[in-house]
């Protein structure tokens, strides 16, 4: 529940200050993240290739993308920020955190504390702490 409101939120937020979606956000988060192929982000963001192809066309008419056919590699695409892309990440980013920190402060958890509990979280989420996927199989 928590998680639907704090998306939906963001997708609100950005789109009212910044004039782009939630959801195109996190594409381009993930091609910074991914580093890599069209099929990378897919994976990232799960969501199945053809889904990510059509945000990615979108994303690239904008001039957020630029995507390079892979040399020998069939079908494959490489995505990469351009300097508009990186732009929107980092200020869509810093929008959000400040945010973000904005309720927690208001909400009286103390920041330091949450911050501790999300990185204990997100180490959990990536399977760092005991080497065991979250889902309950192995890593």
């Amino acid at each position: 529940m928590l998680t639907a409101r704090l998306d939906r939120a963001a997708d609100a937020l950005l789109r009212q200050e910044e004039g782009i979606s939630y959801a195109r956000f996190l594409a381009l988060l993930a091609v910074r993240v991914a580093r890599g192929s069209q099929r990378d982000v897919a994976q990232w963001l799960g969501q199945s290739e053809p889904s990510t192809s059509r945000m990615v066309s979108v994303l690239a008419e904008e001039g957020l993308l630029e995507v390079t056919r892979t040399r020998g590699g069939g079908n494959r695409r490489h995505l990469c920020l351009t300097g508009q892309g990186r732009q929107v990440v980092e200020r869509c980013g810093r929008r959000l955190e400040g945010r973000f920190e904005q309720m927690v402060r208001r909400s009286g958890v103390p920041l330091a504390s949450y911050r501790r509990h999300t990185q204990r979280l997100l180490r959990q989420l990536s399977g760092d702490r005991d080497g065991t996927d979250p889902t309950g199989g192995t890593a």
